[in-house]
């Protein structure tokens, strides 16, 4: 079987999934893509060679019969709208993060997929596809270490746009470590706290950069993610989990170790769609194996929701400098499936 998928969105990372399930994953095609500049979405299905009709409206994707599957890459505060109507059409759909704007409109997504009675949804956080995250992982859930006591983190950038602004800190760049250190720890947040260390000299009047956010989550674990978007220095993702026995670190990506000019050097990634190729392909063949096969498994509507509630915490917490109470409702039992 043939997975016919249809894309809603074709900016960058639209045209990137578009190419990935084209040209590298197994066991999908792409038959229908959208955007609202349809002459872009034209231009991109004719350089990549695919017999794809080309619509202006999402909705009109959704609805298509010869549509099996969803791809929802379009502009962020459109990502509710078209995940509740692929929902409604009973068709499973990947979402890019965030899966919506607020985490209301996560638990209407939720609320919707509950409903229908069967997990429809799966949201683009990546990182627990990324293989250093998973040998991470399974350090912990194999004891190790023993049990995590606290973790250290990093993210960092070598610059961001001057529309970048404090809260973007957040929704846009923190929101990764915000699923991917639940799914590392098994654990969720309980509070969260942000402060502001000197600012680099490199950021502007709308951005302070950096920040360190500080959460303790249900077990107890204490954890440090220092957010530096203006580094210099390149793309940098750090993680190191500080356990009972032990300490275990998320690995560095693969570099040739060179010997030259009197210096010892490996080279560091400056962009971040170069640190997660690989991790992309697997979260979405994974996401094409599990539609075909039934059952989808991926980061969920609730992980999504689970995001969002603690992304709202986070931006109280840039505004209070107190530590804020992040309060997510039990997980319902669908979700424990």
């Amino acid at each position: 079987m043939t997975l016919k998928l249809g894309v809603i969105g074709t900016g960058a990372i639209g045209q990137e999934h578009i190419r990935r399930c084209s040209k590298v994953l197994q066991g999908a095609k792409v038959v229908a893509v959208s955007d609202i500049n349809v002459d872009g979405a034209k231009g991109v299905v004719s350089r990549l060679g695919l017999d794809a009709e080309v619509y202006a409206n999402g909705h009109d994707v959704i609805r298509s019969q010869d549509v099996d599957a969803l791809l929802v890459t379009s502009w962020d505060p459109t990502h509710e709208e078209f995940t509740l109507a692929a929902i409604a059409a009973g068709k499973p759909v990947f979402c890019e993060k965030p899966l919506a704007m607020s985490a209301e409109g996560c638990r209407r997504i939720v609320d919707a997929e509950i409903a229908y009675g069967k997990r429809l949804v799966q949201v683009g956080f990546m990182r627990p596809y990324d293989a250093g995250y998973r040998a991470l992982k399974q350090v912990i859930v194999n004891g190790e270490i023993g049990e995590p006591l606290m973790l250290h983190c990093a993210h960092r950038n070598p610059t961001v746009p001057e529309n970048y602004t404090t809260d973007m800190a957040i929704t846009n760049t923190l929101i990764h470590e915000l699923d991917v250190l639940r799914w590392l720890t098994d654990d969720d947040y309980k509070t969260v706290q942000i402060v502001f260390p000197r600012s680099t000299n490199k950021t502007h009047a709308r951005l302070r950069d950096p920040q360190v956010v500080l959460f303790e989550t249900q077990k107890g674990t204490r954890i440090d993610v220092e957010i530096f978007v203006n580094c210099a220095y390149g793309y940098d993702i750090q993680c190191e989990v500080v356990g009972e026995t032990g300490i275990a670190k998320l690995p560095e990506p693969a570099s040739v170790q060179m010997r030259k000019d009197a210096k010892l050097s490996t080279t560091i990634l400056t962009d971040w769609k170069d640190r997660f190729i690989d991790a992309y392909d697997v979260e979405l063949q994974a996401f094409i194996n599990d539609v075909t096969a039934g059952q989808l498994q991926g980061r969920s509507a609730w992980d999504g929701f689970a995001a969002s509630v603690a992304a709202d915490a986070c931006l109280k917490a840039q505004e209070s400098g107190a530590i804020e109470a992040v309060e997510l409702p039990p997980r319902p039992a669908f979700y424990n499936k």
